[in-house]
């Protein structure tokens, strides 16, 4: 049955950081989408927040649900209260349909709608609904959020809060920092015993190639394309060379591209533009690749134990892909999100991720070690170099280190733990 009011399944709910921005969006524009990946709680945010205030209808890829594609107008007509549209990219007809109802009353709040897919989503609702819209991309889990704990040092040190200024966070113990990487930051899975992970990611593998791809995309060798999807995993982090990827799947680069593509509108990979304004060193322009999940990511390089990371070859990958997905999580829900870039010089000098707000450069650099020296910070030193007229502020190094602390004038040492 596809129309249904929402129960709140309380004991089951993390708070999300974004639920103040919803609530207050929802109480200016008349048509709220929260999009984002399969499985990252969309629905059981909207269910938190607003309750039995809104009736629902689940759409599905095969059938028309009560003929919305066939008769957008008619089915709304059907439901003349505040409506809940839920993987709304299998009824686009619907939107223009919204744009009429809306345009004839611009009441707040009207309608809800998610979507798990950017490339079918995004932009019929841009086109169809600007200016009625307020567009909300929600991520997995945070590890503040799946914990229930509090979050700021990211958003106090780029407004300025010195952590050298009697604003260091608190001293602690270092939590196990693998087994939250292994788990990753869907909602479904922090829960789950250790052993039934795998079940879980199976099957979202094969509903998300067999359903969601089959829907957007026109691939018509699936078992290829996942493939490149473990390919593409095992890449986290990198520079991608889509020739490369090609030759070794024997598909040529634009293929090699579009699959790209269609993985980062699926929300299952996002792209990092190169720093390159003003360079005064030749800068390499390539865009550097994140893979969503670290849990998927696990699962698809056969890691069966958390401990089994340490001593993977792909160990920095998958735990710069952490922290750097941690950051975009963090930074979702603030009301003005930072531009994000990545540095590497010609002579391989890194920056893991640069932060971009109100003209200020924020770096951040990933180590998986508990007591790196002012030696693993050679990287912001260069970006310092190769851009000496820009406003850089002091460098970050997400760790393992169980304490804060200077490794140089103008960079700390960040524990992992610490980082919302």
């Amino acid at each position: 049955m596809y129309i249904a009011m929402y129960v709140l399944p309380v004991m089951n709910y993390r708070k999300r950081e974004v639920e103040s921005s919803l609530r207050l969006l929802s109480k200016h524009f008349p048509v709220l989408a929260v999009l984002g990946a399969r499985q990252v709680g969309k629905s059981t945010l909207v269910e938190h927040l607003f309750g039995n205030e809104y009736e629902t209808v689940v759409f599905d890829p095969v059938e028309d649900v009560e003929q919305a594609r066939a008769e957008p107008d008619l089915f709304l007509d059907n439901h003349p209260g505040k409506l809940f549209l839920d993987e709304v990219q299998y009824a686009p007809e619907l939107l223009a349909a919204i744009k009429r109802k809306v345009d004839r009353c611009r009441e707040p709040g009207r309608f809800i709608l998610s979507g798990s897919q950017n490339l079918a989503v995004i932009k019929n609702i841009s086109e169809s609904l600007a200016g009625r819209v307020a567009i909300v991309e929600l991520h997995g889990l945070s590890f503040k959020e799946s914990i229930g704990a509090p979050s700021g040092f990211l958003r106090n040190w780029v407004e300025g809060v010195d952590p050298g200024r009697g604003q260091m966070p608190e001293r602690g113990e270092s939590p196990p920092w693998y087994p939250r990487i292994f788990r990753g930051g869907m909602p479904g899975t922090l829960s789950l015993p250790e052993e039934l992970l795998p079940h879980f990611f199976s099957s979202y593998l094969k509903t998300y190639v067999e359903r969601d791809i089959r829907t957007v995309a026109d691939i018509g060798n699936l078992q290829l394309f996942s493939r490149y999807f473990h390919l593409l995993s095992a890449l986290s982090s990198t520079e991608i060379n889509a020739s490369q990827v090609g030759r070794d799947l024997n598909i040529d680069r634009r293929t090699a591209l579009a699959w790209k593509s269609v993985l980062e509108s699926t929300y299952q990979w996002t792209e990092i533009p190169a720093f390159s304004r003003n360079p005064i060193k030749r800068i390499s322009g390539k865009s550097k690749g994140v893979f969503s999940d670290t849990g998927m990511l696990c699962y698809l390089q056969r890691i069966t134990d958390p401990n089994r990371i340490a001593g993977h070859p792909l160990q920095g990958r998958i735990i710069e892909t952490w922290v750097l997905t941690e950051i975009f999580k963090i930074c979702s829900a603030w009301n003005t999100a930072p531009g994000f870039y990545h540095y590497r010089s010609a002579g391989g000098a890194e920056v893991d991720l640069i932060l971009e707000l109100n003209g200020r450069l924020y770096p951040i650099e990933v180590k998986s070690k508990s007591h790196p020296s002012k030696k693993d910070a050679r990287g912001i030193q260069s970006f310092r170099e190769a851009f000496p007229d820009e406003n850089i502020a002091n460098g970050l190094l997400v760790c393992a280190a169980s304490t804060p602390y200077r490794i140089s004038e103008n960079v700390l040492a960040l524990p992992w733990h610490h980082l919302s």
